[in-house]
């Protein structure tokens, strides 16, 4: 594969992984209210739903232009993984059984920018 396919293919990747995150935290702030209450359903303190809007948004932002992104996709899959077991470890409900295995597989796509990098094109290779 040659360079720029590579570098165009991890780009695409870090796109794709952190549209879900910007996108969450984004709504979150819109719906902070509901979320805060739905957050509080499940147990979890609503105190902390600006560190969550802070590492959906600003983790997905960062992994986004490759700006710290190891580190960035180290925390968001640690955070996809908690989110997996907080909320979503239903498994009589099929949907929630879905929702986890997607947490799963976007921990495990973070791990692979732990394991490689954020490509070429980023701010960490400038």
């Amino acid at each position: 594969m040659n360079d720029t396919l590579q570098n165009a293919l991890a780009l695409a990747g870090r796109v794709l992984m952190s549209l879900i995150f910007i996108v969450a935290g984004f709504n979150k702030i819109g719906g902070y209210e509901g979320t805060q209450a739905y957050m509080e359903g499940m147990g979890v303190p609503g105190m902390l739903l600006p560190l969550v809007i802070l590492t959906e948004l600003g983790g997905g932002l960062l992994l986004l232009i490759g700006f710290k992104a190891r580190l960035m996709a180290f925390l968001l899959a640690g955070f996809s993984l908690l989110s997996a077991v907080i909320f979503h470890s239903n498994f009589g409900d099929s949907m929630q059984s879905i929702q986890f295995m997607k947490n799963l597989a976007i921990a495990g796509g973070f791990l692979y920018i732990v394991a490689h990098g954020p490509g070429s094109w980023s701010l960490d290779r400038k």
